[in-house]
């Protein structure tokens, strides 16, 4: 086989490896990210987080409900008279007691009700901010499928270059023996070829890298993976349709808005302290060997109370006037998030259609280096190139592939980009095979309980 067939052959197998790396395997991007969806850590952890939040709205609805405590006493007691001149007596008795005492809220200036609205301003917060993790659990799910297909693309394109260089320099040296080309020829070859092994080296390490990542994100080893595609689909039809849509939707947008929420509440509920507090208070005791030996005491009572703060040394006030402060924070925060959402998705945006660009370009380019290639080496054979100009020719088609394979690459993870912007990336709008987790069925689960030590899974 002569050098152009080894060239050509080499060049045709490097130029599928990324579109068709593992056709025929099942693993697919819909099934990483599935896998990431349902094994990642980090976002169970985030999943768990929620739940921990959820406990904060059946804390707060406490303040609705009575508390109840009993007591419970034993013990002895003795008691010597002087009644002389008869003597002196001594009594001894045991006296012990049970008591049960309720006392039930009634009105405390509306902190109870403030606390429950500001706990659920506060799970809504959670919720996003776990929909906000889970797009970046699928953002770098989906990243680094397509770095495992770019890495392995290269290293074949590598690899498959060093054996045309090979055969270029086997080629160099007959020529050279027979006094065709000079030693520096030959040379220039070698230095190639040693630069070409160096290269698939440091793509090697880069694969071994991604893999890794690979792992760390979905939870399992990366074996043939398919090809993927963009999902221009699922994306809106113009930038200005992106943004409106992040606003409204981002996670990070609404997340903000449910701190303020919380925030304006915290004021309400400070405020609270400085009313009176109504509530009832009834309780049942039972006494023996009250006082004196076998005498029983039975008492119960209901009373009603009133407290009213008069002064607590400025220090509610204060409260009051720093979480007013809070809440003008969280005011900032919130145009702080659509700003930096609205960037967001400006730059995804852009990236985007540049990387359209760049495949197209790419493309011409391979085109234009095929050409070059082709008429260097016939140029070459009459003696009006160099071996140089070949190998710069084949480097320059070379690094043309590998642009057009980060450009792909480029092109697929900026879709799911310009989706995560927007705040649309999730399990049901990429319709992936997952059960979905709903963060509201553990919030009703434990939203109204008012005993148990177990959490609904049962720990």
């Amino acid at each position: 086989m002569n050098f152009q067939s080894v060239y050509r052959a080499a060049l045709l197998a490097s130029a599928v490896t990324f579109v068709a790396a593992g056709a025929a395997s099942a693993e697919t991007m819909e099934g990483a990210l599935a896998r990431a969806y349902s094994s990642n850590p980090t976002l169970n952890a985030s999943r768990a987080g929620t739940r921990a939040t959820d406990e904060t709205v059946p804390q707060a609805l406490s303040g609705y409900r009575p508390r109840i405590a009993a007591s419970a006493d034993a013990g002895f007691a003795a008691q010597t008279t002087d009644a002389s001149p008869a003597g002196y007596a001594n009594d001894k008795y045991f006296p012990r007691g049970l008591g049960v005492q309720i006392d039930q809220n009634l009105w405390n200036g509306n902190r109870t009700g403030n606390s429950v609205r500001r706990a659920d301003s506060t799970v809504l917060q959670a919720r996003e901010e776990l929909r906000r993790s889970e797009q970046l659990v699928l953002l770098d799910a989906s990243t680094a499928y397509m770095d495992v297909l770019r890495d392995t693309a290269i290293l074949d394109l590598r690899n498959n270059n060093i054996e045309v260089l090979d055969e270029q320099l086997r080629q160099t040296k007959d020529r050279f023996n027979v006094g065709e080309v000079t030693r520096t020829d030959v040379a220039q070859a070698e230095a190639r070829l040693a630069s070409s092994r160096a290269d698939a080296s440091l793509a090697a390490g880069n694969l071994k890298s991604s893999l890794a990542r690979y792992r760390q994100v979905v939870g399992a080893d990366a074996k043939q993976l398919s090809p993927a595609k963009a999902i221009d689909a699922l994306l809106p039809r113009t930038l200005d349709e992106a943004v409106a849509a992040s606003q409204a939707e981002h996670p990070q947008v609404l997340s903000a808005l449910h701190a303020v929420d919380a925030a304006q509440l915290t004021v309400k509920v400070i405020e609270g302290e400085l009313y009176p507090t109504v509530g009832v208070r009834g309780s049942v005791t039972q006494r023996w060997d009250f006082q004196s030996s076998n005498r029983d005491q039975l008492a119960s009572t209901l009373v009603g109370t009133v407290a009213i703060p008069i002064y607590e040394g400025g220090e509610t006030y204060a409260r009051v006037r720093q979480a007013k402060e809070t809440l003008g924070q969280r005011r900032l925060d919130a145009d702080t998030a659509r700003e930096l959402v609205r960037a967001n998705v400006v730059s995804a945006w852009g990236q985007l259609e540049a990387t359209k660009e760049r495949i197209t370009a790419g493309q011409a380019s391979i085109v234009a280096s095929e050409t070059a290639l082709n008429g260097v080496r016939e140029e070459a054979k009459v003696g009006q190139r160099t071996t140089l100009d070949v190998l710069n020719a084949q480097q320059e088609l070379l690094s043309s592939r590998v642009a057009l394979i980060q450009a792909q690459r480029d092109r697929v993870v900026a879709s799911y980009a310009v989706l995560s912007a927007v705040g649309r990336l999730s399990a049901q709008k990429l319709r992936l095979a997952v059960t979905e987790y709903r963060p509201s069925v553990h919030y009703e689960q434990v939203r109204d309980k008012w005993i148990g030590l177990r959490t609904p899974d049962g720990k």
